[in-house]
């Protein structure tokens, strides 16, 4: 991952953070040793960004649009309401096996519900209010997800999208297509007046944006 702060910033953050539970700590180290982009990863920094900012919203229904091998599925569940639920959806089978056995390890089966397949045609089928989306898949996706989705977040609902810096080609003179796509979405976001936005400038960038 090409990182928006130096590694020593970003590892001094990561020492006065509190550290990742053992299950997350062997996630992490398999992820790197078993799949062929482990820059996907959120990671023990943004994981613990992410958990806090669970924790402080204390959401009864997430949705996570990009699963991978579940390290922030299992970061955002842990903020969840008793007998919350959150649903992650992702194409990759094997990727989603992977996470399936460390969200049993994690003891956490029972909060993340898991779904093969396009997200485009999952999510118009499921029948919740949600409290917290955070969408982090294929960024020429992203527009279209927060299009089918907006209507299914409640008012003072929150929509966390990863990646929107995109190793900070946002603001090269050449970006290339995935920077390009978000460019569009960080447009979309703030030309939305729906939403009040904040762009966080952590790893690799996250919009927040909350439902008014």
């Amino acid at each position: 991952m090409h990182l928006l702060t130096s590694e020593i910033i970003n590892e001094y953050c990561e020492q006065h953070s509190t550290p990742e539970n053992a299950v997350l700590h062997e996630l992490n180290r398999q992820t790197h040793l078993q799949t062929e982009l482990p820059v996907m990863l959120s990671g023990h920094l943004q994981g613990r960004i992410l958990s806090m900012m669970s924790h402080m919203l204390r959401p009864k229904y997430i949705l996570e649009i990009g699963t991978f091998t579940g390290y922030s599925a299992m970061c955002l569940a842990e903020g969840l309401q008793e007998n919350g639920k959150l649903i992650s959806i992702d194409i990759n089978e094997e990727t989603t096996e992977m996470a399936t056995h460390f969200i049993a390890k994690n003891n956490m089966q029972e909060k993340i519900e898991l779904r093969i397949g396009k997200a485009i045609d999952i999510i118009p089928t499921l029948n919740y209010e949600f409290d917290l989306v955070f969408i982090d898949a294929d960024k020429p996706g992203y527009s279209n997800y927060f299009n089918i989705v907006i209507e299914k977040v409640r008012k003072g609902g929150f929509i966390l999208a990863d990646n929107v810096l995109f190793h900070g080609d946002v603001v090269s003179e050449k970006p290339g297509k995935n920077a390009l796509a978000m460019q569009d979405y960080n447009k979309k976001m703030t030309a939305d007046n729906r939403l009040e936005n904040v762009l966080l400038p952590i790893r690799d960038g996250i919009m927040v944006s909350r439902k008014k």
